[in-house]
């Protein structure tokens, strides 16, 4: 199997043998809503990607392009601006990875892919995506977050590094120290482009883009693109190829609901001040399934994709449509169901109602019973009546073999007793008693063996009795 860094075109080989040893993770079977499933046809292999770009996407379990990576990759491929505006969960994040990772050339020790996140979480997440995808093609990847030592980063930047991933503080403030070159950079990419271009990051934006060639490719990723988007492209963006494949803000297969509560009703609730270290473990533990219940900020609603996720309750409503639509958007991932929940006071009717106009979809009142096949795959909502089915059998057939056992039992007793009324003699009986000794019938002692009179008074499980 070649792992040459050369870039090479699937279709250049007449011979399919390297798929044959890859290791893809199971499939999932999860059933999916029809926006993630209306595609044009369109396969990995017809993209002219890197044979070893392509192992690393089939090992990843990408199995066809997604609609927002059909569109998207081919364009980015012709290192054409793409301004790119797709529902959460639908791949966006392979969507501007894959064609990053195909302009690389690692040869060359230079950052040639910057990708800025607004989340250390996000950053963590996406610095992991270009690692799988890249992990056959060398690629060096180094993900940097505010927070952190800024001796490490120096250090790791001192050797080679071709894709950077991080938020946009600690980037600038390490291209400000001549630390970071981005002077050879080509590539430049926004992911939750609408959150970067913020009033609280567009000024660090402003200065960052100054470090990077002129003729840089652009490409900008999000669920939703407020005006501020527009100025950005009109300013810094050379004719965009614009992918829109949201026609509406909606979040199809996960259902809502509304429950009226009481901010006194609510639980008192700690905002625990966390090291760093700490809020990345708690968020690997989760990812990892170590815990199955995270209470988190906002810090997580932004392009968190972890698939098992099927519930989220909203304890306080959102004020917009836009945090409410990322919020929910972390259910229902890859167009999968989810269920949303969200506790409404009295002051948030008005939001509600705002939030539904919007969004042009209605929440409705939380019902007495949720009926689990909204957010849970079939397979694991039959899990449980298939374990009490097959535990019922279990008992039914252990039942049968007690009573053929003691049936079985009762026609050697009664062998046994008809052997010895045929000979003349009576079957002889042990009853036992509290000092260890077994007696007969008539009296007399029997024998007890020296090993079984050690224990005698203590029988297993029960408490001893006093010799006298």
């Amino acid at each position: 199997m070649s792992q040459s860094t050369r870039p090479s075109s699937s279709t250049s080989h007449n011979d399919n043998n390297w798929r044959t040893g890859l290791r893809a993770p199971p499939r999932d079977e999860r059933p999916q809503t029809e926006d993630v499933k209306n595609i044009k046809g369109l396969e990995f292999e017809d993209m002219f990607l890197r044979r070893e770009l392509l192992m690393g996407i089939f090992e990843a379990g990408f199995e066809t392009p997604s609609p927002i990576q059909e569109e998207a990759i081919p364009i980015a491929l012709t290192k054409r601006d793409v301004l790119a505006r797709a529902k959460n969960g639908t791949g966006k994040t392979a969507a501007f990875v894959v064609p990053s990772l195909q302009q690389v050339d690692v040869k060359r020790n230079k950052i040639q892919a910057l990708i800025l996140v607004p989340t250390r979480e996000l950053a963590l997440q996406t610095s992991q995506v270009c690692k799988t995808l890249g992990k056959h093609m060398g690629v060096q990847v180094m993900v940097t977050t505010g927070g952190t030592t800024l001796k490490d980063d120096i250090m790791r930047l001192s050797e080679t590094v071709h894709v950077l991933v991080g938020t946009p503080g600690r980037i600038l403030d390490l291209a400000g120290k001549n630390v970071a070159d981005l002077s050879e950079c080509p590539v430049f990419v926004m992911d939750e482009a609408d959150k970067l271009l913020s009033p609280e990051f567009s000024p660090v934006m402003e200065q960052l883009l100054a470090y990077l060639p002129k003729d840089r490719q652009v490409m900008l990723f999000s669920a939703t693109f407020p005006l501020i988007v527009k100025d950005f492209k009109d300013k810094h963006m050379n004719s965009p190829y614009e992918i829109n494949l949201m026609d509406e803000l909606t979040l199809r297969g996960v259902t809502q609901y509304y429950a009226y509560v009481e901010e006194r009703q609510k639980v008192h609730c700690l905002n625990t001040l966390f090291s760093k270290s700490h809020r990345n473990r708690v968020f690997h533990d989760f990812r990892n399934g170590v815990c199955r219940n995270l209470v988190c900020s906002d810090l997580l609603t932004r392009g968190i994709d972890i698939q098992a996720v099927n519930v989220v309750i909203n304890f306080d409503f959102p004020k917009n449509s836009e945090t409410y639509l990322h919020r929910i958007g972390r259910s229902g991932r890859f167009g999968h169901l989810g269920l949303a929940i969200n506790l409404v006071t009295y002051e948030d009717r008005f939001n509600l109602y705002k939030i539904e106009q919007e969004l042009g979809t209605e929440i409705q009142p939380i019902p007495q019973q949720i009926d689990r096949g909204l957010y849970v795959a079939p397979s694991s909502v039959d899990e449980p009546v298939q374990k009490a089915t097959q535990q019922q059998q279990a008992q039914a057939q252990a039942h049968v073999q007690a009573q053929a056992q003691a049936q079985r039992q009762q026609a050697a007793a009664a062998q046994v007793q008809a052997q010895a009324q045929a000979q003349g003699r009576p079957p002889q009986q042990i009853m036992y008693q509290s000092n260890g000794q077994g007696i007969r019938p008539n009296g007399a002692p029997q024998a007890v063996p020296a090993q079984q009179r050690a224990y005698a008074g203590a029988p297993r499980g029960q408490v001893p009795v006093a010799q006298r």
